[in-house]
């Protein structure tokens, strides 16, 4: 490495979801036909309505630097929504938005965090949350919940977690990698154990809201406990619910003014405002016809449907069915014990993580692309994401089905 890296960027992995995309578009340039599961984003347009706002935007010139913040109207609908959608009351000034969400979060804990600081964060987890916290000089505590518990913390996780240097509590539901989601009744019991601790800061990345199947009502920390509402930042953004992952727009929500002003100075003088006729495109998002979200998920449902009966199938796999999301999380911690798996992990002496070795297997071996569990903080697993057609979904089963079987003997 060059002398002139800081060391910091010695810790920080690159993005296992953007490598596994990376590797299988570059297979798939080779000409061999990768099935790739590794998807972060629906594979859905914009819907037309979003792109003509922002396409009058560009026509009328609105080309400018905007507020750091964001502009008036946009912040004014994403006010809107909370009280639409979510029965929470913020005012403007209680808004940020941002390039992404994932800058949303990265401000936020540069806003929030001091050396030493604790996050505690349950595990499956999405791949970015570990590394943000320590480029902010946090330190992760990461809570294992298995599949066993839909892969969702307990309150006495929670409890026997906080200790004196607990400074945040970061929960992410529906879930990415997992799809699994948090009931009322569940987060008042985790609200209980909050509730006591009124040092902690709570962060409720909600980006999946609408994606939500089976009846499933979204709720979360800020909905069900008047305390932790005044002390929680809510995390959202119009990627997944309106297929605008390359937009980058992203926004946050908090009654603690002083928090979304710190985010403000932050990203003033980092990337200043989110792009400006995007802005207005997710102005229509937010406003307009829910129902493009409706047409999306009826395709989820049935995609999720098949590879949770398909994977159901397969000897010696743990699988839940994902509630939200676009994501299947398979556990395959029985077959670690397989002659098969033996096999495999003797051919690679010095890889450690068992999600690793099998996904390298099943991508070199089978051309089948998946992101390894330890990606997320939870081995062995991998996830699967849905956000494809079909017909790649069915072909990716039949090679997937056929690696099990053989690893099982």
């Amino acid at each position: 490495m060059s002398g002139f890296v800081a060391e910091r960027l010695n810790l920080v992995e690159p993005s296992p979801t953007l490598a596994i995309t990376a590797l299988a578009n570059k297979l798939k340039a080779e000409g061999k036909d990768v099935v790739g599961f590794g998807a972060g984003e629906p594979d859905f347009d914009t819907p037309v309505f979003i792109k003509e706002a922002a396409k009058k935007a560009l026509d009328e010139g609105f080309t400018k630097y905007t507020p750091v913040s964001g502009i008036p109207d946009l912040k004014a609908a994403i006010v809107a929504k909370f009280k639409r959608d979510n029965n929470l009351e913020y005012d403007v000034s209680q808004i940020i938005v941002s390039t992404g969400g994932k800058q949303v979060l990265y401000n936020l804990f540069l806003s929030v965090i001091n050396a030493g600081d604790e996050v505690i964060i349950p595990a499956p987890y999405w791949v970015s949350y570990k590394d943000i916290v320590m480029l902010a000089d946090g330190t992760t505590k990461i809570i294992q919940c298995p599949i066993e518990q839909k892969y969702k913390i307990t309150p006495e996780q929670l409890e026997n977690a906080i200790t004196e240097k607990t400074k945040v509590f970061l929960m992410n539901s529906p879930s990415n990698p997992t799809g699994s989601t948090y009931t009322e009744d569940e987060l008042r019991a985790l609200a209980k154990v909050l509730e006591k601790h009124p040092q902690i800061l709570v962060v409720s990345d909600d980006i999946y809201e609408h994606l939500l199947y089976d009846e499933h009502k979204f709720s979360n920390l800020a909905m069900v406990s008047k305390d932790l509402f005044e002390r929680t930042v809510v995390v959202n953004g119009l990627s997944k619910a309106y297929s605008m992952t390359g937009w980058r727009l992203g926004y946050a929500a908090c009654k603690d003014k002083e928090i979304i002003k710190a985010m403000d100075t932050i990203q003033g003088q980092s990337t200043s405002n989110a792009n400006s006729f995007a802005q207005k495109g997710a102005v229509a998002a937010l406003n307009g016809d829910q129902s493009c979200i409706d047409e999306m998920k009826k395709s989820f449902v049935e995609r999720r449907n098949y590879l949770f009966e398909r994977l159901n199938k397969i000897q010696g796999l743990k699988v839940m069915l994902p509630e939200g999301a676009f994501y299947i999380y398979p556990d395959f911690s029985n077959l670690v014990q397989s002659d098969g798996f033996k096999k495999l992990a003797a051919a690679n002496p010095t890889e450690i993580s068992v999600s690793k070795i099998i996904s390298s297997a099943l991508l070199s071996e089978y051309s089948v692309a998946v992101v390894p569990g330890i990606a997320f903080g939870y081995d062995p697993s991998f996830r699967m994401s849905y956000a494809t057609s079909m017909k790649q979904i069915e072909k990716g089963m039949d090679r997937i089905e056929e690696f099990f079987q053989k690893l099982a003997l």
